[in-house]
């Protein structure tokens, strides 16, 4: 008797929620924290992304698969079509799942990649419902149970999610003349190959480096997933820029980080920004732009400091998007200005980042 290719499982919420499903994935139970994103595309970016770290991840748009995943193509020494060298969530929730997919670049299906990393995913649930349900009870642990064997639930923002996605040692990156010194809090490859357009040797450090004595011009710190409060090395570290005058930019996390390094705090969102469509505007300004945006936690307007001032605000919360340094070129965004996948709206702030370290050369 052939084996059934999709054994049934349950997902199972801390608040006694239980959604049935199938199985496509790997054939494990998981536990993590429970988040949605609304994006249509991009689902190897997402899943490569270290942001979600420790997450199981909702994907909203109804058939996913069906483009199937690029191939390993090495580029910069960086897989060109993903976001990091592995998957990153825990695990992957959707409703109906593309067995056959067809793509120019496609090299196996969703299934098998899920399978040969080792991640769980179901298909067959009313993700529609489920992500209702997330918006009015917020984020939560949750777990997937494959078989009748229970395991306990896992809250992942309660240990460093950063040093266990951070590079461990350094890598340097092009030949360019401008050295960027970037801390690596769980980057996203495009990061590094939008820096590299700009004729930059890019130096990418673990999380809790000490950079203080090397020779860079500008110093950026990277997306991540988690609590900013537990990267307490980071934070030391960026104190000490921020009294400098070097240029700084942060994103994602790392906004969070420069805003903590800054004397700002940081709260954790009912179910966080996950999408390609955020808008933001930038204050001051009549300027609004599409982004794409992958975080929980977020920086209170209400504690940024007087010698800072908020950059960008989200339409759609208020919540804050960016902070700049009033007198120095330091400055961060929440969104992310690289995509991959996303809009690209707000892809100039790379150049502003380096005309910045121009300004500062001369």
């Amino acid at each position: 008797m052939p084996t059934n290719p999709y054994p049934d499982a349950r997902l199972v919420l801390s608040d006694g929620a239980v959604f049935h499903g199938k199985s496509f994935g790997f054939q494990g139970s998981i536990s993590g924290e429970l988040v949605f994103n609304t994006a249509m595309t991009g689902y190897p970016e997402s899943l490569t992304d270290p942001s979600y770290r420790g997450q199981i991840l909702v994907l909203t748009y109804p058939s996913i698969g069906n483009y199937g995943v690029p191939k390993p193509t090495i580029e910069d020494n960086m897989l060109r079509f993903f976001e990091s060298d592995h998957i990153h969530v825990s695990a992957l929730i959707i409703s109906d799942y593309s067995e056959k997919h067809s793509h120019w670049n496609s090299s196996q299906s969703l299934g098998d990649w899920l399978k040969a990393e080792k991640v769980p995913a179901l298909f067959g649930i009313d993700t529609r419902m489920l992500t209702r349900h997330i918006r009015e009870k917020g984020s939560m642990p949750a777990k997937i149970l494959i078989d009748s064997n229970d395991i306990p639930f896992d809250d992942p923002n309660n240990r460093n999610l950063v040093a266990e996605v951070s590079a461990q040692q350094k890598t340097i990156y092009g030949k360019g003349k401008h050295r960027i010194m970037l801390v690596d809090c769980g980057v996203k490859s495009n990061i590094i190959r939008c820096l590299l357009e700009y004729d930059t040797t890019v130096i990418r450090i673990p999380w809790d480096y000490d950079y203080s004595r090397e020779d860079f011009d500008g110093l950026f710190i990277s997306n991540g997933p988690g609590n900013p409060e537990h990267c307490i090395a980071t934070i030391a570290h960026l104190k000490q820029s921020i009294a400098g005058d070097k240029p700084v930019f942060g994103i994602c996390l790392g906004h969070q980080l420069l805003a903590l390094a800054s004397g700002a705090s940081t709260y954790k969102l009912k179910f966080g920004h996950r999408s390609h469509n955020q808008p933001v505007l930038q204050d001051g300004t009549n300027k609004a732009y599409l982004t794409s945006q992958n975080h929980g936690y977020a920086v209170d307007i209400a504690s940024i400091q007087s010698d800072w001032k908020s950059w960008f605000t989200n339409l759609n919360d208020n919540s804050n998007e960016g902070i700049i340094h009033k007198k120095k070129p330091i400055f961060s965004t929440q969104f992310h200005p690289e995509a991959s996948s996303g809009p690209t709206d707000t892809a100039f702030l790379f150049s502003h980042f380096i005309n910045a370290i121009e300004q500062w050369k001369k």
